[in-house]
């Protein structure tokens, strides 16, 4: 167990790190509110995800193969499972068990509420899954997930083995009966959101280069996507998992290269870039948790870093 670890308070509010770089920024942002880094000791931290009912977060620590837990009200961290499959990504779903890609069993599983596992997909059409990275859940019960290879390629987030299948986005049925191949164009389909009136479905596309963040139409059934069309240009950045807010915005983990490009970066649903929170590490993922769903959690390698902002996430869950 370990005893929480905040970043000293700034000289002066507003934290010099919280950026805008448009004015609509500045009605997201709290001007009384700094980064906090609230645990660190991971190797990769990834997936995190928040449990109001239980006001614990928790999130994957790939490389060392186990899930941390954070707790709000005593501010502690430990090992909440360990082993995890490696585990990556992580979400909730409707009836708030928790849903896990796992790179090592090349699946995707939910954790039942008696700690049970159940494995929703690790197969399709007969052939193995790569390592399912990041997956949401819609408000049908369906299961999206992106599978590209990325925990197959060696031995630090997975285990070296031979890819089967092309890097795809899957949809698993509410019943959980049917895995759907949804896409298999974008390339190293990685973080993946839903707006929140689902109607368009937005991906990092992390092996176009330059990096991309796509958009697909979603139809009027809720299943069938549109062709993909590029919403913004990463440049030199690595933008990596992202939620949404209630508004539409995206908050995405980013960084890798230069020191500038470590953090997280805000963009309006169109793709205009709105502002960025700058902290000393690359930010892999991030999640909306606390009481109000107003605090963003961002997993930034081997640290959890925290901000309470001025706008919700766009689930509960």
């Amino acid at each position: 167990m370990h005893d929480a670890i905040e970043r000293a308070a700034p000289t002066r509010y507003p934290d010099a790190a919280v950026i805008a770089l448009d004015p609509r920024f500045e009605k997201l942002v709290l001007p009384l509110a700094a980064v906090e880094r609230v645990a660190t000791g991971s190797r990769w931290a990834e997936g995190p995800v928040w449990f109001g009912d239980g006001r614990y977060l928790l999130w994957s620590d790939v490389p060392n193969d186990r899930i941390m837990r954070w707790d709000e009200i005593s501010q502690q961290t430990h090992v909440w499972r360990h082993t995890s499959g490696h585990a990556n990504g992580n979400t909730r779903d409707r009836q708030g068990r928790l849903i896990t890609c796992e790179h090592l069993g090349r699946r995707v599983t939910r954790t039942e509420h008696d700690g049970r596992i159940t494995v929703l997909a690790d197969h399709y059409q007969g052939k193995r899954l790569n390592s399912p990275n990041d997956v949401v859940v819609k408000s049908d019960g369906s299961i999206w997930f992106t599978d590209p290879p990325f925990g197959i390629v060696g031995y630090y987030q997975g285990e070296k083995a031979e890819q089967e299948l092309p890097a795809a986005i899957y949809r698993i049925s509410p019943d959980g009966q049917e895995v759907r191949l949804m896409c298999d164009t974008v390339q190293g389909p990685n973080g993946l959101a839903f707006s929140p009136d689902e109607r368009h479905l937005y991906v990092i596309e992390s092996r176009a280069r330059p990096r991309n963040i796509v958009v697909f139409d979603v139809a009027n059934d809720g299943v069938s996507l549109s062709p993909p069309r590029v919403l913004f240009d990463a440049g030199d950045g690595t933008p990596d998992g992202f939620r949404m807010d209630i508004e539409g915005n995206l908050w995405c983990g980013w960084g890798m290269g230069t020191a500038e490009l470590d953090g997280v970066r805000v963009f309006s649903p169109q793709g205009e870039l709105l502002g960025r929170i700058a902290l000393p590490e690359r930010c892999a993922n991030l999640c909306f948790g606390g009481k109000h769903r107003n605090r963003l959690f961002m997993a930034s390698c081997t640290s959890i870093y925290s901000l309470f902002v001025n706008t919700q996430g766009a689930t509960a869950l």
